[in-house]
């Protein structure tokens, strides 16, 4: 009895109060300092990863962009970007990273060949969350790593299978496509979409370049001489044909002729000479003769 009414007492003394007034604003300032981390905003173009620290496991079920609520002790989130980026791999350091990410790689007959190329793509938002299970690592560290080696291998498969002056010069583009085919392929799984892959520069030794360019040369030497050839060919030809067109021309003329000559001889008689002579005949007798006095027989009527 005694000890209920000291319990009692000290309920309404000022240590009593003092002590529960400073769980009150302890209480107000864990809400104060969680409040802010009780909250996520998901960036436009972004998703979240919800985490939860408890079992390790990861919610296969994204965060929208927006504002939401979570559980800070038990939970973390990850924020990946869903817009388009583009992966640049170079031996210049202006460009993507400041490292040499060049793909080196070998051709068909063994020759080394150094290449600048560019991968644009996006994420899949379903299958974010699968992905950071796979690499639990963000998503530039997974395209210097993962992607970098699938563009190295698709690359190597392709260009081992072609020569080099093949990749450098006519099978370019074929070549840029079928790489693009491949990474496609093999990128889909985990979510990512390529939108375009480019090959924006190729660089090979010396020797290759100089031996590539002689060839060029005398390919095209070799391809004016054969038109040159064609050309004569044709001309020759062309001066044949003409010269047959020209000659039976001729002959047919000829044949004319004579056929006109042989009508014409076959109706000349003397009589019609005479006449023809009469009507050109003005009247007058020469001037000089040789001593007699030419004589006309006119055609009598």
């Amino acid at each position: 009895m005694e000890s209920s009414i000291r319990s009692r007492f000290d309920e309404f003394t000022p240590n009593a109060g003092a002590r529960r007034l400073a769980m009150i604003v302890g209480a107000l300032i864990v809400a104060l300092v969680l409040a802010p981390t009780m909250f996520t905003y998901i960036s436009p173009g972004h998703i979240g990863i919800v985490i939860h620290r408890a079992g390790g496991g990861v919610d296969m079920v994204p965060l929208g962009p927006g504002l939401h609520i979570r559980n800070p002790l038990f939970t973390a989130i990850e924020e990946y970007p869903t817009f388009m980026q583009t992966l640049v791999l170079t031996r210049a350091s202006t460009e993507g990273s400041t490292n040499n990410d060049e793909i080196n790689v070998n051709s068909k007959e063994g020759q080394p060949l150094s290449l600048d190329v560019s991968m644009s793509f996006e994420l899949e938002p379903r299958k974010v969350p699968a992905l950071y299970q796979t690499f639990r690592t963000d998503i530039s560290i997974i395209q210097h790593t993962y992607v970098k080696q699938a563009i190295r291998q698709a690359l190597q498969e392709i260009a081992g299978e072609e020569a080099i002056a093949d990749v450098m010069g006519p099978k370019k583009a074929e070549a840029t496509g079928r790489v693009q085919k491949l990474l496609e392929q093999r990128l889909s799984p985990y979510g990512l979409i390529v939108r375009q892959f480019t090959i924006n520069e190729l660089r090979a030794p010396s020797t290759v370049i100089d031996a590539i360019n002689t060839k060029n040369v005398m390919q095209q030497q070799a391809l004016t001489s054969q038109n040159e050839l064609q050309k004569n060919t044709f001309q020759a030809q062309g001066d044949s044909i003409k010269a047959a067109g020209q000659a039976k021309a001729i002959m047919a003329l000829a044949n004319a002729q004579a056929e006109a000559n042989r009508k014409l001889a076959a109706s000349i008689s003397p009589t019609l000479v005479q006449y023809e002579i009469a009507k050109k005949w003005d009247g007058k007798l020469p001037t000089v003769t040789g001593g007699a006095v030419p004589m006309l027989q006119l055609p009598k009527n």
